[in-house]
């Protein structure tokens, strides 16, 4: 059961696409004070869920997270929030519901943080919607929030192939090497990214021709060979004359304002920048059909950036702080001046102070970008989706962003943002991964190897052997770390394989993917969601069930040669090398210690179910599924859902078998 709870006049955000009438019984489990602050007093045995895209595991007990999208590409434990806001919370204990607090400003999540035993939300305004959802167990309260939140993004088929990514591609030579590299050491390859230095100046929906001298030839060769391009979009439309995005912005009033009602002026990598008005339908609809420039150049699939806006600095703030460091510069700097100094040049980049200063166009009326912060990413990957179904609508496009909100999962899937080469953010992955099923976003990973920083090989072999599971397997790295192509290892061969074993499991990935969308259920769960009476199951922060087959236990610790898992029934264990070499061993119920070489994959396969497992392919246009086999307990079947991977609707060409 869903009951809705309205407090004072709340910004509609398009969360939730279920009308329901408003409860007028008083609100349950939580307190609150009717000034945007609501308490729950929490048992010791009570377990949080949810939260979406946060740090500090699958039970968010014991911190303070705050919905702000932020770019943080230095998330340690300290960190607070991230790119996305997504404030579903489940608690489970003696009493087990769901709530969703719709409010598209800051709010923060205090659980256990002040005061072990209580959780307080809190809202910077009184004017937000809170959803109450009780039901059987998590899954059913899970299943019926996604309902009223509508339908997760469906990505075309290729999507599901593995991508190579990195900012510092910067001509046309650069991505057909990539190319051949893949091609001549033998790894499947279905994507490669481009970053900003495909742009001219970085200017949105431009393409650099001294770099890129014909994009569309570009496109239609690396299609040839199975590749399809994903060039990057950023939210800030660089301030440059004639340059056809910034003009038709001006003049059309597109772009949010400052208080005196001109054009508000950030800073990201063009520069100076205005940021397009997404909460404006003309604005999105017009700022949509601009991803026709590349489509009709051959480009099939888009990412969004720096949307939550980021902002590097104001000109106003940039100019204060120029005269303070003047200030502090001209004598003697103390260790409190040299504090201050190294303080106010930190403090520029997405600083919260700047979001106050610019506002956008609703319905005539005008609204303080902080009140409506999170929805931003949000309708940037809104406006890409509804043009695209208009500029290509046989077809589905791949679509992704860095920032969102509840609802953004509707129109494109997101990355889990810019991550570091830390094996700590293999398990900071992971245990998103639930949260994020729970929010609606199903098509979704982390940059494989890390972005920021230098991986290296035992790292990189390590986080293949957890990303080959996730929707979204993209190696991803910035400008200036080590080179992290796969081809560029020692031990090249064991990367390929693990990349082909994906290849492999990809019937079996966008089947359960398939499922879980159709039916709005998790594709990612906690053990705790299917085995909830086992006291040792809710405790585990570091395996996960994929689908209703497989168990995940990735290595994520430097030098780890094994490790610890927890059963909590019995098992097939699978060693595998490559998709023609691997070994099955059942295991009992319990704990066990699992011994894993570095060139070997393991997972687990639940008792008495089995999953498809075909032939790997050099792309996901070459999958074979007369190659199928079921790999698991003998004598029992499996339900594949497939489709044609085309069609905007799949249940269009949608088809069940039993295998």
């Amino acid at each position: 059961m869903i009951k809705k709870y309205v407090f004072g006049t709340p910004f509609p955000t398009n969360a939730v696409v279920t009308e329901m009438e408003t409860a007028k019984d008083k609100l349950p489990f939580l307190e609150t004070d009717n000034q945007g602050i609501f308490t729950y007093a929490l048992s010791e045995n009570d377990i949080v869920y949810g939260l979406g895209e946060q740090i500090r595991g699958i039970n968010k007990r014991g911190w303070q997270y705050v919905s702000w999208n932020y770019d943080n590409p230095n998330h340690h434990e300290d960190t607070r929030s991230l790119y996305g806001s997504h404030n579903f919370i489940l608690i489970r204990g003696d009493v087990t519901f769901g709530a969703f607090f719709d409010y598209a400003g800051k709010m923060e999540f205090d659980i256990g943080y002040t005061r072990r035993d209580l959780m307080q939300i809190r809202a910077a305004k009184n004017d937000l919607v809170v959803y109450i959802i009780t039901g059987e167990n998590e899954k059913d309260i899970v299943k019926q929030f996604r309902k009223i939140i509508g339908r997760s993004y469906i990505p075309p088929f290729w999507a599901f192939g593995y991508g190579q990514s990195r900012w510092g591609y910067k001509t046309e030579q650069d991505i057909r090497e990539v190319a051949k590299q893949y091609q001549a050491a033998g790894i499947p390859l279905d994507s490669i990214y481009l970053d900003i230095d495909y742009m001219e100046r970085y200017k949105d929906f431009t393409v650099d021709t001294e770099r890129f001298p014909n994009l569309k030839v570009l496109a239609e060769d690396m299609k040839q060979q199975g590749i399809h391009l994903v060039p990057i979009i950023d939210a800030g439309v660089k301030i440059e004359k004639d340059y056809d995005v910034y003009e038709e912005g001006v003049q059309n009033n597109y772009f949010c304002k400052n208080a005196e009602g001109g054009d508000f002026v950030g800073a990201v990598w063009p520069g100076r920048v205005h940021f397009p008005d997404f909460l404006q339908p003309d604005a999105r609809k017009w700022f949509g059909k601009k991803y026709a420039v590349l489509t009709e150049q051959g480009i099939d699939g888009f990412w969004n950036d720096m949307n939550e806006p980021a902002i590097f600095y104001t000109e106003d703030r940039l100019a204060d702080t120029c005269a303070e460091i003047e200030k502090l510069t001209s004598g003697n700097m103390g260790i409190q001046e040299y504090f201050a100094f190294t303080g106010m040049v930190a403090g520029l980049n997405g600083n919260i102070g700047d979001y106050d200063k610019f506002y956008h166009n609703v319905d005539g009326k005008m609204v303080k970008h902080s009140e409506v912060h999170n929805l931003y990413g949000m309708n940037m990957t809104r406006s890409a989706f509804e043009a695209l179904q208009e500029i290509c609508p046989e077809k589905r496009t791949l679509f992704f962003s860095r920032s969102s909100y509840i609802g953004a999962h509707r129109y494109g899937g997101i990355w889990q943002g810019d991550n570091k080469s830390w094996w700590s953010h293999i398990l900071q992955s992971m245990q998103q991964l639930p949260a994020l099923n729970m929010a609606g976003f199903l098509f979704t990973g982390c940059d494989t190897g890390g972005f920021g920083c230098d991986t290296t090989e035992d790292l990189m072999l390590r986080w293949l052997q957890y990303s080959l599971f996730t929707p979204l397997f993209r190696n991803h790295a910035a400008d200036g770390t080590r080179e992290q192509e796969l081809y560029r290892f020692n031990n090249v061969a064991a990367a390929g394989e693990m990349v082909k074993i994906r290849y492999s499991l990809i019937p079996y990935l966008y089947s359960e993917f398939l499922k879980a969308a159709l039916h709005d259920e998790m594709m990612f769960r906690p053990l705790a969601f299917d085995f909830p009476k086992d006291a040792e199951a809710e405790q585990v922060e570091d395996q996960l069930f994929l689908g209703n087959e497989l168990m995940i236990a990735p290595i994520y610790k430097q030098n780890a040669q094994g490790r610890y898992v927890y059963l909590p029934e019995e098992m097939m264990l699978v060693r595998m090398k490559s998709y023609d070499n691997y070994e099955t061993e059942i295991l009992p119920k319990g704990h066990h210690y699992v011994p894993v070489d570095l060139d070997e994959l393991v997972f687990f396969i639940r008792n008495q179910k089995a999953i498809p497992f075909a032939e790997p392919a050099e792309s996901t246009a070459k999958t074979d599924l007369s190659t199928l086999r079921l790999l698991g307990y003998a004598d029992v079947s499996y339900e594949l859902y497939t489709d044609n991977g085309v069609s905007p609707d799949p249940e269009d060409s949608l088809s069940v078998s039993t295998l």
